[in-house]
């Protein structure tokens, strides 16, 4: 299950492991002289080598930091990534032709996805913690397992939203009232799995907030394109967000909170295929909106994820 959402999340994680086990002999350096081959002791070497991870680093870090740190998913960046991904799709459209998108705000927003994903995660969390206490995959996390207060994860929250704050006072004044309006989708999506069937909408409506922000970032103005860009952007998350929620379906039925991969059943494939073509749609519509050239329809030819859909067995989810 898990390795069929990183080929959502991470095609290009999947297509080097692909490449390596077709070609075995790029899986390991080899040096070509009149010595021959690397010796043991540097073969030992290499594959001793290790790229430090993100849970690494909350591994190493003072043991005070590492509750604030898990509780605001520093270890698990994939949904930081998730929220970034539509703020530079969107300021890549608003770039003028001819010129490179703006270093300047990519970055800004790359700092403001990891706050917001991490105030996000803790907003949730003080929402949920008595739910997480109940479910396998989340017991541990901080809030739940009582290493951190209500108190000091409201402290934390509140730092954490006065530094996004401080970033988003960066950009024109049109953008500080869109992103502020983005709070309202933080602070509510918690409770949508209580009321609704439909809370991974509501995730899909915070998450792909960016994709309007980054537009009226560098234009000032919000027009047609980020709107569908957005709505596109949220079928996305539908996909890959019931998904997700296939592996909680046995706790959500006992704690009583609801999800789409209960509502769809065993349906969900028809419903993925169905955000499929529509995430395709609008992608196509917001290329025309943009008047994008062939190479932006040939990247978007090849993120088409009906294979990913036909893969997906939910007795196994």
């Amino acid at each position: 299950m898990i390795q069929r959402l990183q080929a959502i999340h991470c095609p290009y994680s999947l297509w080097a492991s692909v490449s390596t086990a077709a070609n075995p002999q790029y899986s390991s350096f080899r040096r070509v002289s009149s010595h021959g081959a690397i010796g043991k002791s540097g073969s030992h070497m290499i594959s001793s080598l290790k790229i430090p991870t993100a849970a690494d680093l909350v591994a190493n870090a003072p043991s005070s930091w590492q509750p604030y740190m898990r509780l605001m998913r520093i270890d698990k960046p994939v949904g930081t990534w998730l929220l970034y991904w539509p703020c530079t799709w969107s300021i890549a459209l608003a770039t003028p032709a001819g010129e490179l998108p703006s270093l300047y705000y990519l970055t800004l927003f790359g700092a403001g996805a990891l706050l917001m994903r991490g105030a996000g995660c803790v907003i949730n969390d003080m929402w949920d913690k008595d739910f997480d206490r109940r479910v396998e995959r989340t017991k541990m996390r901080p809030l739940a397992c009582g290493v951190l207060n209500q108190r000091q994860a409201l402290t934390f929250a509140g730092g954490l939203l006065c530094a996004s704050f401080s970033i988003l006072m960066q950009m024109n004044w049109f953008s500080v009232a869109v992103g502020s309006a983005s709070m309202f989708l933080v602070v509510g999506y918690p409770l949508a799995k209580r009321y609704t069937y439909w809370p991974q909408f509501v995730l899909g409506l915070t998450f792909n907030y960016g994709a309007l922000l980054g537009w009226s970032a560098i234009q000032g103005s919000l027009s047609l394109t980020p709107v569908v860009l957005y709505l596109a952007a949220l079928q996305w998350t539908l996909i890959y967000d019931t998904i997700y929620a296939h592996q909680d379906k046995a706790d959500d039925i006992m704690i009583g909170v609801k999800s789409t991969a209960l509502r769809f059943g065993a349906t969900t494939k028809y419903w993925l295929g169905g955000f499929s073509a529509a995430k395709i749609a609008g992608l196509g519509l917001v290329g025309h909106l943009a008047e994008q050239t062939w190479p932006y329809y040939l990247g978007l030819a090849g993120t088409n994820v009906f294979v990913t859909v036909s893969w997906i067995d939910c007795r196994n989810c």
